[in-house]
């Protein structure tokens, strides 16, 4: 499996970006998605996850109201749309793959992205 993040950039608070995360390797349909991320000097975090249909979906409290997740199965590919953006939101941004949910959402998946960073300024 083969993961590639982009979209990211700098933006300014209160914007809006989207990051798309294009999968490849296997069948994308089969894989529970997730987006993390890693701001300087912190730890990397839980974002936001998917499952396989896209139907359940679920969020960190920081990012809960401002960012969906979503996936195209027919293009092999998972977004995240964040709007409402502040500087803490500032990072890498990881998307990350598993055929589990329990995995993906504590940062334990098999597969990762190369990440693709958001700078948000005030």
């Amino acid at each position: 499996v083969q993961l590639q993040a982009s979209g990211g950039g700098l933006v300014q608070a209160g914007d809006s970006l989207r990051l798309s995360c294009t999968f490849s390797g296997r069948t994308f349909s089969s894989y529970v998605m997730g987006w993390f991320r890693q701001a300087p000097g912190k730890e990397r975090e839980f974002v936001a996850t998917i499952t396989w249909s896209g139907t359940v979906t679920y969020y960190a409290d920081s990012v809960k109201g401002r960012f969906t997740i979503s996936r195209d199965n027919a293009k092999n590919t998972v977004y995240l749309q964040m709007n409402s953006l502040t500087p803490e939101d500032t990072a890498i941004y990881y998307c990350a793959a598993d055929l589990g949910t329990r995995t993906v959402v504590g940062g334990t998946a098999t597969y990762w992205g190369q990440g693709t960073l958001v700078t948000v300024s005030s």
